[in-house]
């Protein structure tokens, strides 16, 4: 028996339950998070179009499609084209590309050297925030051995990169010719390709050279949405639908929801239940006391800077919320930043 085995590290779900947590960061946001990501479509119906503009967008820090953008260097390697080519699409797209979007035509394969060139850039270039390589195919080779084990293996090395560094990488590929019911399903490869990647993506077009598509989106920290894009006389894809309403992201909902509470009375302790209660009635705002607790947690910075403190514990095997104002809350007590003591003692707590 090997004595040296390390314990596993685990939480209690009490503990996990009250424990402040950042939610992902977003390079745009409710769309593309940090971690790994793929954009699918069939050839030629515009991908390699839409990750330029994408790529030169971040750089600059405008929106993407009226959604806010984290700005720093992004880096695109178009191996499918030359620098003619694309300082061609660059002229055609925006009038000025930043010096921090850099391209390359020319890189190692997975296994042969990409992943220390990747690594490479981002030490030289710790602002970065996007990664976006085009093609996923060119990175593997012409004798690929398309296998489960095969995919997750590739994709695991690309994800556990943009983890560590907290960027995203978007990988471009295809779509299967074959139709399909679940337009996810088309995408080229086995399933470990959508299983390993955060967000899958795909653009399709609603009939070839119609020059509309519908972007359908799908992950583990965004909802299920369709984005309806038509790519106008210059090739950018704009946007004209979105099934996704902006006005209802949770992190400003909840922002809302508190602080019209905390405007008719500073403070407030209870359940989960009777907080979700007080602030959505009627349920409109779909908040109830299994989403609550988690929505504070998640918002803690946000909240803070309009004015609310937080604090989640246990009493007589409750969860219990505690909410004040900054005007309530007593300046000579406990800083703005603690951790949560799920214990139960009802001896004073950091507030968050």
């Amino acid at each position: 028996m090997n004595t040296n085995t390390e314990p596993l590290r685990t939480i209690d779900g009490a503990t996990l339950m009250s424990m402040p947590l950042r939610p992902p960061n977003f390079v745009v946001d409710t769309l593309l998070s940090q971690g790994l990501h793929i954009l699918a479509g069939s050839p030629k119906v515009g991908k390699s179009w839409l990750a330029l503009w994408l790529a030169v967008t971040v750089a600059k820090g405008e929106p993407v499609w009226n959604l806010s953008v984290n700005q720093g260097t992004t880096l695109y390697l178009c191996l499918e084209d030359s620098q003619l080519r694309i300082q061609n699409r660059l002229f055609e797209i925006t009038e000025d590309a930043p010096p921090s979007v850099h391209f390359c035509t020319d890189s190692r394969g997975l296994g042969q050297g990409l992943e220390e060139q990747l690594t490479a850039f981002l030490s030289e270039h710790q602002d970065t925030v996007l990664v976006i390589i085009d093609t996923l195919q060119m990175i593997r080779g012409a004798g690929y051995d398309n296998t489960y084990a095969n995919d997750y293996r590739d994709l695991s090395v690309l994800k556990k990169i943009a983890d560590v560094h907290g960027i995203a990488i978007l990988l471009i590929h295809h779509l299967r010719k074959e139709k399909a019911d679940d337009v996810f399903s088309r995408i080229s490869g086995t399933t470990a390709i959508s299983g390993a990647v955060d967000s899958s993506f795909t653009l399709v077009e609603e009939h070839r050279g119609s020059g509309r598509a519908n972007l359908s989106c799908i992950g583990r920290d965004i909802e299920y949405r369709e984005i309806s894009l038509e790519r106008n006389s210059e090739n950018v894809w704009e946007i004209i639908a979105d099934s996704c309403e902006q006005s209802k992201q949770s992190g400003s909902k909840i922002i809302f929801l508190l602080s019209a509470l905390l405007n008719s009375t500073p403070d407030f302790i209870g359940t989960p239940t009777e907080l979700a209660n007080r602030i959505d009635p009627d349920g409109a705002a779909g908040i109830t006391s299994k989403n609550v607790a988690r929505q504070i947690l998640q918002n803690v910075d946000a909240l803070r800077k309009n004015g609310i403190t937080a604090t989640a514990r246990r009493s007589n095997g409750k969860r219990i919320i505690e909410l004040h104002s900054v005007e309530s809350a007593d300046p000579s007590g406990p800083p703005a930043v603690g951790t949560f003591d799920p214990a139960g003692a009802d001896a004073a707590r950091p507030a968050l």
